[in-house]
């Protein structure tokens, strides 16, 4: 049986990884901040879907936390078949309004421990022969969206190149690209459902769902709904000034 690890698994498209891959009959391993929260998450998950369900309470913004999680990728004793890069957050503030230590904290979230995590299970995976990662980013990526849009590009631009380097047809490399989606992460943003259009927004098992499909043909990109292709697609052709103008979606 595979054992796939997410971050990030408590709520919104981490939860519903989890579940999903569950109900394939992966065991998990889970990492996140809130203990209390991803015990409750694990116990669900064990009666729901009889799996082995590791939790490793974890700040994956803290450099000690973190390296924990990298051994724990690199245990050739326990190996991890997939990793979901999710954990993350965003600020609503612009760049000048928000203290640079919330914005270094955000970056350490979104590129640092995506970056170490990666590492160390393509390093383990490569070892083996087989494995695979699913790094979570945004469409924000192909827009003029301040630091977040700035680390989901990085995000977008390392996972290309990792696939190419790295894949083969027992080792995959995917990036995931939604956009609006219903789950707590704009909640916590104190972003207001109506920042965006009602046909913009997703949900959140049809992103998965879409993801893991894109994930077993083997595509290195995946972006769920036809709204967020065309998205994708026109910041290739649009004058970057008409997209800088469209920013302020998602910040009221």
């Amino acid at each position: 049986m595979s054992t796939a690890m997410i971050t990030g698994p408590t709520a919104g498209l981490g939860l519903r990884f989890a579940h999903h891959l569950a109900r394939r009959g992966h065991d998990l391993v889970l990492v996140a901040r809130d203990e209390a929260r991803l015990a409750g998450v694990a116990d669900e998950l064990r009666t729901t879907y009889d799996v082995d369900v590791e939790v490793l309470p974890a700040d994956l913004g803290d450099r000690d936390q973190l390296a924990r999680i990298e051994a724990r990728l690199a245990d050739m004793d326990q190996p991890v078949d997939l990793l979901v890069n999710n954990a993350g957050f965003g600020l609503k503030e612009r760049f000048l309004d928000n203290d640079v230590a919330t914005e270094q904290a955000m970056l350490d979230v979104l590129i640092i421990a995506v970056m170490r995590l990666s590492h160390a299970a393509l390093g383990a995976m490569s070892a083996r022969g087989h494995g695979g990662l699913i790094n979570v980013s945004s469409v924000a990526a192909y827009l003029p969206r301040g630091t977040y849009g700035a680390a989901k590009s990085w995000v977008n631009s390392f996972g290309e190149w990792a696939a190419a380097e790295y894949a083969t047809d027992d080792l995959r490399v995917m990036t995931l690209c939604p956009g609006f989606t219903r789950t707590e992460f704009h909640e916590r943003m104190d972003v207001a459902r109506g920042s965006a259009p009602d046909f913009m927004w997703l949900d959140a098992d049809f992103v998965v769902t879409r993801a893991l499909a894109d994930y077993d043909l083997g595509r290195t990109l995946s972006v769920p709904g036809a709204q967020y292709k065309l998205v994708a697609a026109l910041t290739r052709l649009v004058p970057h000034r008409a997209l800088q103008a469209a920013q302020s979606l998602g910040r009221r």
